[in-house]
């Protein structure tokens, strides 16, 4: 491992909230560089980091960390023992935690299971939709499952038509503060489809609407029943959603539909899901099979049938990183967990293994998640703790090439198409939390890490969970924290990039 300067040792016992380094705390050794922005860039570089904070008034607290990459020397800190919420950026915590631990080649294997034998192509017992924890999981794929059932000879089943999602623990939701009808806060399971989302649409027929709830992909849309929707008489709320047991339940106020749309919903029942389209696609194949039931634990004797893999966990977590799908990061952190230690009792017991697992590979104590996708905002993870990991798992791990590459902007948001710093990081945002944490790379092959959080909790706790989806104020205060963002960056390039 790296070696590292430790942040107390680096404190050196001083209560300030700011810490600089000689290249911050006394005048450049050298001339400033001026490109692209010219003058207008200088400016930022020669501003001292409190003023660029206070110029982008976002109350709360802000705290960073700045290391040369190979070294793991801290070059630059701002109130370094600060834990805020990492929001999304906790996904890059995930992402090295899987990789560790499962491997980058790894997949997650859906399996169609017989209880009995196979005699002229009937089914003497009951057949078994067995997820393995594959968080990427669509439709496709299942109508490639029912394929793969007809392949192997299968014409008739005489049980049960069973769904089993316990390869890790069910969680009927991620965050129990998000509003109901977010489709970034579904269920978690061993057996998902469409990251858990159905997809509800809806256009004006005369004085009524006409709705369908599907699980749309780019080949097949299936309805289903198991998601109920009613158009009901009201201004608010817009939706609301009742667990019937049998079905998720939902209403929307006609009043907010307009002339027709479409939004994903977040599926509650994952099982049931996956099962109602398999037996849609089985049918599909003149197999007929009775209503999916949720078992919980598998036969001993189950042979399989048939089976569908994932793409290697590297192409997973490249693109979780990329869309950054809650989804994805919970199942892959569940299924790590798991295979690590034994199956978890639930996400937070999980993610407290996880952050466990940081604090000891990267002589840390600073990281504290409560999901392993940043959408609690109750996580805390320390920038100095954030960037150690960075710096460890850059090449070990493989880290770097799975994060996308950040474009650098100016203060009116405009993409700078020549800047000549190459940033790939983890972006993450809540209302009033913002984060992003990762590489900046030179023109010269110098390497810095960097994690940039900033929040303020005290504005997000006193929101509504009916506010939380689009408060008044969150959207200026998150563009004014990632300008902040662009500014330290660029302000950190040219001091410190050569």
């Amino acid at each position: 491992m790296t070696k590292r300067i430790s942040r107390r040792a680096f404190l050196g016992g001083t209560a300030a909230l700011m810490v600089a380094t000689p290249a911050l705390a006394n005048a450049p050794t050298r001339s400033l560089r001026p490109v692209a922005r010219g003058e207008a860039r200088l400016a930022v570089a020669q501003t001292p980091p409190e003023e660029l904070i206070a110029r982008a008034k976002l109350d709360g607290q802000v705290s960073y960390c700045l290391s040369d990459a190979d070294t793991g020397k801290i070059i630059e800190q701002y109130a370094p023992n600060v834990g805020l919420p990492p929001a999304s950026v906790a996904k890059a915590i995930t992402a090295a935690y899987a990789l560790e631990v499962l491997g980058p080649e790894h997949r997650f294997r859906t399996r169609l299971l017989g209880s009995g034998p196979v005699q002229e192509g009937v089914l003497k017992g009951n057949l078994i939709l067995a997820g393995g924890a594959d968080p990427t999981l669509n439709t496709d794929g299942l109508y490639a499952l029912s394929e793969g059932l007809k392949a192997a000879g299968i014409h008739t089943v005489e049980g049960d038509f069973q769904v089993y999602g316990g390869a890790v623990p069910m969680a009927p939701v991620i965050d129990i503060s998000q509003p109901d009808h977010v489709g970034y806060n579904p269920a978690v399971s061993g057996l998902n489809l469409n990251f858990n989302r159905v997809h509800f649409e809806w256009h004006r027929e005369d004085s009524d609407y006409a709705v369908t709830m599907e699980a749309r992909s780019s080949q097949h849309r299936p309805g289903v029943h198991f998601a109920k929707m009613q158009v009901i008489e009201r201004s608010m709320p817009v939706y609301t959603y009742k667990d019937s047991g049998a079905a998720d339940e939902w209403t929307v106020a006609r009043g907010a539909l307009g002339k027709g749309g479409a939004r994903w919903l977040p599926v509650r029942k994952p099982e049931l899901y996956a099962g109602e389209v398999f037996q849609t696609f089985a049918r599909a194949q003149g197999i007929a099979l009775r209503a999916p039931k949720v078992i919980a634990e598998l036969p001993k004797a189950a042979a399989e049938l048939a089976g569908q893999d994932s793409g290697p966990l590297g192409d997973i977590l490249r693109d979780m990183l990329k869309f950054s799908t809650n989804l994805t990061a919970e199942v892959v952190g569940l299924a790590t967990t798991t295979a690590r230690s034994g199956k978890p009792v639930s996400v937070r017991a999980s993610a407290e293994k996880m952050s466990a697992w940081a604090n000891a590979a990267f002589k840390t104590d600073g990281i504290a998640l409560v999901d392993h996708s940043g959408l609690g905002d109750t996580s805390r993870v320390e920038a100095p703790d954030m960037v150690a990991l960075l710096v460890e798992v850059r090449e070990r791990l493989g880290l770097l090439p799975l994060l996308k590459e950040i474009p650098m902007r100016d203060a009116n948001r405009k993409v700078l198409k020549a800047h000549p710093a190459t940033v790939r990081a983890k972006t993450g945002t809540l209302n009033f939390v913002s984060g992003l944490a990762g590489y900046v790379d030179t023109t010269d092959g110098k390497a810095l890490a960097f994690a940039i959080f900033a929040a303020d909790t005290d504005r997000r706790d006193g929101l509504e969970k009916a506010e939380r989806e689009r408060p008044p104020g969150a959207a200026s205060w998150n563009a004014r924290a990632k300008i902040l963002q662009q500014q330290l960056i660029d302000r950190w390039y040219i001091l410190h990039a050569s």
